[in-house]
């Protein structure tokens, strides 16, 4: 294989042995001038006349990575790509056409069991199809957010470690290449997901919106077969979106860019779905008590460690029904955040708020999405959002060793290198910039349908954030009936389809967006019946075929001769084969399918005792270490990791966090539970007043900004606004009074406490 750069003027070849039972890759570690190559190529064809010679194969645009079934290894290619995107002047690419190249002959008899079964496989593995939601991008970490790009710094070691992490699809392909070659300049990393982009006209400035999804690798696979935690904390339909926007300038001018992060997963317990094809709603059956949900709190550990805090939970799920479904699902989940909660120091608690999309939206005297604006609106003044400027002469901005970021610099992951170590944020002198700090997670069920709804709504409300900050609109406010509202909404609408067809086999139901856009209700429902039967039908006789695709791509499943293949075992037994291949399950098959394990792990076993000590330690012990160094340097995630310190978020300057409301106490019980709704008692929620929520504007919600440009040069002025119902900020311990200067009079506010007190002067993030 001979491989260019763009300007053709450095050529290097690899030499990959066509026979044998292992990998065998060689880089010739010579750098070629395109003559020099060709000449080599010419002497390489000459000397080997007697056996054929050198013969042209394809054209390819990078490896995907290296497979073995029964027969010989396979090398698959990309030898067609389109470019889908841009980010800040990376190109981004999706695959158009892929070959697979056996690396020698497969020596069976056409009609023996072993060549049926390498067909097979060969079949198997193309049901995943790279043409569709993989994209790649060969200057751009494109499995990292704009963020973890900006502030840290990349070499090639970094390279080799981005391959491991959650959102590279490829890794296992990849695996065998990357040790022999201890590079990645052959090879490109695949994200599955959902990439799209467009341009925004807004009084004549052109911004590029692009919204991105990111799908995880572990505990991947189907509706059904894949559904709550595993006992790594890993869960089913793990998906990151990342928004960003820029503004559109030529090159050799400074460029603003902002962006903003939110997750979605399955809900973190043991639970499971029977596949069935006489009922089109199994039951959901909690499968496993886990008295100090273990599995749950390894979860929210592991997005501490992604995002920081604080943790924002927004739970979609019914609240009653007439037979008990998902509201089992919802007092589990409520007691499984309580019992986590009790454990955490009350500012690194998790905000957990239960809201009964379903319901409410079938109200007459609701509106959903309204009331989603109001919420989200309030829980990005917590997170903040990530703004920087770059400048003509480093159109790439990147940060010193200490800067902020998200998390960890390996997302969490198990394999992932130690993060960073960052105490402050470092404000670049050409350019202000703020951190988002801590993530909203959203879930219903199954994490498509109605979570699209409410990330919709986030996004809107970010939207609006976004470009006030980039000086595209005098108001951080976008009315849901506004042309950008309507824009947004295709980008979510195009975004949810794709990952509920990844997820369920059919597009995902859009009733809230049908309704707002005022789509004929008989339409609506038609089109909502259809999706229904579609999804019935692909959980009932595809997602099983499917699922052991997906086991096989990422190799959770490598076959082997004389062992059961993938498709004679059950799809949860696929993962419990060891490294001889025996089967470690019984002889009993099952005709329909559970959900499945999966491999995924929170921290690497073989750098620390960290899995150990957090199965093993008391709940006690774990739940006092389930906080983010980033919040004060007293605090740290994983008990007993040395050197896994987390990257702080906050500076003394400028802060990602705003003021809390002061109604976050009032309307609650001694014992945490929200006292709104007789049927939502009980369920623990401690984010915020629904009906103090309910009566405010969102601009009245939290902090707004104030950006002004000279020069190319930001300046972010911080204006606290207070809330409409002139409440005080409550916490625990000592009290202060804190004046704070406006544009327009000094107010002074009510009694503060320390712990705000300590952010405003060191810049510590505030969690209540």
């Amino acid at each position: 294989m001979v491989g260019r750069d763009n300007t053709r003027t450095h050529w290097r070849v690899l030499k990959i042995d066509k026979g044998g039972l292992h990998l065998n890759i060689r880089e010739d570690s010579t750098t070629y001038t395109e003559h020099q190559c060709s000449d080599l190529l010419t002497r390489i064809d000459e000397g080997n006349k007697s056996t054929g010679g050198l013969a042209f194969l394809t054209t390819c645009y990078g490896i995907v990575g290296f497979i073995k079934f029964l027969g010989p290894y396979y090398m698959l290619l990309i030898t067609q790509r389109r470019l889908i995107g841009s980010i800040g002047g990376h190109p981004v690419y999706a695959i158009s056409k892929t070959e697979m190249i056996a690396l020698s002959d497969f020596v069976a008899h056409p009609n023996s069991t072993t060549f049926q079964h390498e067909n097979r496989y060969k079949k198997l593995l193309c049901m995943l199809d790279l043409t569709k939601d993989f994209f790649f991008s060969y200057s751009y970490h494109v499995m990292r957010n704009l963020q973890k790009n900006t502030c840290c710094n990349n070499d090639k070691e970094d390279a080799l470690v981005l391959y491991e992490t959650m959102f590279v699809w490829n890794e296992f392909l990849t695996r065998g290449v990357r040790n022999l070659l201890q590079n990645t300049m052959w090879t490109v990393a695949l994200v599955y997901g959902f990439f799209d982009q467009d341009t925004l006209s807004i009084s004549g400035r052109d911004f590029k919106l692009t919204l991105i999804s990111r799908r995880s690798r572990h505990y991947a696979g189907t509706r059904y077969l894949k559904r709550g935690v595993n006992e790594k904390g890993r869960v089913a339909n793990d998906v990151e979106t990342e928004q960003i926007l820029f503004e559109d300038v030529p090159e050799g001018y400074p460029m603003q860019i902002t962006s903003v992060v939110q997750n979605r997963g399955s809900i973190p317990l043991f639970w499971s779905q029977e596949t069935s094809r006489l009922n089109i709603k199994p039951d959901i059956t909690l499968s496993r008590k886990d008295q100090n949900y273990e599995a749950t709190r390894l979860h929210f550990q592991n997005l501490v460690k992604r995002y920081g805090n604080p943790i924002i939970i927004l739970n979609l799920i019914k609240t009653t029904e007439k037979r008990p479904r998902e509201s089992i699902l919802r007092t589990e989940f409520a007691n499984a955040i309580k019992r986590i909660n009790e454990d955490l120091s009350e500012e690194n608690r998790l905000k957990f708020l239960h809201w009964d999309l379903h319901k409410h939206s079938r109200s007459k005297g609701t509106n959903a999405l309204l009331f989603l604006s109001k919420l989200t609106t309030y829980a990005l003044t917590l997170t903040g959002f990530f703004y920087c400027q770059v400048m003509p002469s480093e159109r790439w901005l990147r940060f010193e060793n200490n800067a902020a970021s998200f998390g960890n610099t390996n997302d969490g992951d198990e394999n992932g290198k130690e993060g960073l170590n960052r105490d402050k944020c470092v404000e670049d002198k050409h350019c202000a910039a703020m951190f988002q700090q801590g993530v909203l997670r959203t879930n219903c069920i199954d994490c498509l349908d109605r979570t699209n709804v409410a990330q919709y709504a986030y996004g809107l409300s970010a939207l609006g954030h976004q470009l006030h900050a980039l000086g595209a609109i005098s108001s951080s406010k976008i009315d849901l009936d506004d042309p950008l509202a309507q824009e947004l909404m295709g980008f979510y609408e195009r975004m949810g389809d794709t990952l509920a067809y990844q997820y369920g086999g059919s597009a995902a139901h859009n009733k809230v967006f049908s309704e707002k856009r005022g789509q004929w209700k008989a339409a609506t429902q038609s089109q909502e019946f259809f999706r229904t039967l579609q999804r019935y039908y692909n959980n009932a006789y595809m997602d099983a075929e499917k699922q052991n695709a997906i086991n096989v791509f990422l190799g959770h499943f490598q076959p082997q001769d004389g062992r059961p293949e993938v498709w004679e075992l059950d799809s949860d037994q696929n993962l419990s084969l060891n490294s001889n291949g025996q089967s470690m399950v019984d002889d009993d098959r099952r005709s329909l399918h559970k959900k499945s394990l999966s491999d995924g792990n929170i921290i690497r076993e073989s750098k620390s005792h960290a899995t150990t000590a957090a199965s093993s330690s008391s709940s006690s012990n774990a739940g006092k270490s389930f906080t983010c160094s980033s919040m004060s340097s007293r605090s740290s995630l994983g008990a007993g990791v040395e050197g896994n310190k987390m990257i702080s978020e906050s500076t003394p300057d400028i802060s990602a966090v705003c003021e809390p409301c002061s109604r976050w106490r009032e309307g609650f019980e001694e014992d945490g539970s929200f006292d709104n709704d007789q049927s939502e008692s009980h369920d623990y929620s401690n984010f915020v007043d629904l009906d103090w929520l309910s009566s405010c504007d969102e601009e009245s919600l939290g902090r707004s900004f104030k950006y002004s440009s000279e020069k190319f040069t930001n300046e972010i002025v911080e204006e606290t606004t207070p809330s409409t119902s002139e409440s005080s900020i409550k916490g625990s311990g000592s009290r202060s009074k804190l004046t704070a200067a406006t544009d327009d009079n000094d107010l002074e506010f009510e009694e503060y406490s320390d712990s705000f007190l300590s952010w405003v002067n060191h810049g510590e993030a505030l969690c209540h």
